[in-house]
């Protein structure tokens, strides 16, 4: 059985997270949290470690009599969309302002297990 981990209102942008969503979509867990590890963008990859820590929990507790070490858990999907956008005027020359959105973003991971997912279609 699934279980979902989602992160809202997170102060980064959500295109650039999107970049580190794609890297870890589709991989096992151990080797998402490694690829996230060593990213070049690690501000991005620590939400999201936390966010995959977080779904393995709870998949955990879902999913009582099932032992995380020995299911072979991978990320199923994983979506990032954007939240509220705070908008700040910075000064410009001859007395303007530019508008200035510093965006946000919500990301949904969703965590299976292989092993399930084969016994439930036998």
């Amino acid at each position: 059985m699934e279980a979902r981990a989602i992160l809202r209102n997170c102060p980064l942008s959500p295109r650039k997270m999107r970049l580190v969503a794609d890297l870890v979509r589709g991989q096992r867990v151990e080797k998402a949290l490694s690829i996230l590890q060593w990213n070049q963008k690690p501000t991005y990859a620590i939400f999201l470690s936390k966010l995959i820590k977080s779904g393995i929990a709870n998949w955990g507790v879902v999913n009582n009599d099932a032992r995380i070490e020995e299911s072979d858990l991978y990320v199923k999907s994983i979506n990032v969309d954007g939240g509220l956008a705070m908008k700040r005027l910075r000064t410009a020359p001859q007395g303007r302002g530019y508008r200035q959105r510093k965006r946000s973003n919500h990301v949904t991971v969703i965590i299976d297990s292989k092993i399930n997912n084969t016994q439930s279609e036998e």
